[in-house]
């Protein structure tokens, strides 16, 4: 397995193009696997994610079971003279050696773009439709019934600093929520359809209670519409 991060110069218009369609990011991010071709049977999940950190400070995170190649991103909407000069324009770190070293009981920072739905159903009778949590007292409850079956669970604020009322028990933000309304080709027609979903950013500290089944979500993801940027965790050290 493969962690990479990739900054992208949102200064150029390529850059802002990519980055307005998680369509148009999926096939990029997809085209940095050379072994992974339409018709191969059985793909290991990639997932990838954007972290807007700042506006001259957007990351692409990138977990995978292949190596990438991102030198057409590096060309597209990276420093293509700066990559020229002896850096790739780009950092893949050995994954599956982090993820063996995680040991229940420790503790640790994550960061997790997710699109929080549930199933409804409007009347009887009707098939249930998915509909996208949109407060942040649902959106934590949406992860909050994910933890356990996840190996982790949220730490939670001291005594003192809890508001339970408000959902506020635990030492995590919700943040940057987006709904977008992008284009998606039809396979084989070439019709275009359209794809609303509603994504919001989780950054707060857990526990691992399940190593194994902590790796097993590092490495698939967490939820739904994974590939358009969706269900990658990612962990940093908690202190």
């Amino acid at each position: 397995m493969f962690l990479t991060r990739f900054r992208i110069n949102t200064a150029r218009p390529a850059a802002r193009q990519v980055l307005s369609s998680p369509q148009t990011m999926h096939a990029a991010v997809m085209s940095a696997f050379p072994q992974i071709l339409p018709s191969t049977p059985n793909v290991p999940r990639v997932l990838w994610r954007i972290d807007r950190n700042a506006s001259a400070e957007v990351l692409l995170y990138v977990a995978s079971a292949h190596r990438p190649d991102l030198t057409h991103l590096v060309e597209q909407a990276g420093w293509p003279a700066a990559a020229a000069s002896g850096t790739l324009g780009w950092q893949t770190y050995d994954y599956a050696a982090f993820l063996d070293r995680l040991d229940k009981g420790s503790t640790w920072n994550f960061r997790l773009t997710a699109n929080p739905v549930h199933s409804v159903r409007n009347r009887d009778g009707v098939p249930t439709k998915r509909t996208a949590h949109l407060t942040p007292k649902h959106q934590l409850g949406w992860l909050l019934q994910r933890q356990e079956a996840s190996g982790f669970c949220l730490v939670a604020k001291p005594a003192d600093r809890q508001h339970t009322t408000h959902g506020d028990a635990y030492q995590v933000v919700i943040r940057d929520q987006r709904h977008l309304d992008f284009s998606k080709r039809g396979p084989g027609t070439g019709c275009p359809n359209r794809v609303t979903l509603t994504t919001v950013t989780y950054d707060g500290r857990l526990e691992v209670t399940d190593p194994s089944a902590l790796r097993r979500v590092l490495i698939q993801g967490i939820g739904k519409a994974k590939a358009y940027g969706c269900g990658l965790m990612t962990l940093a050290p908690a202190d």
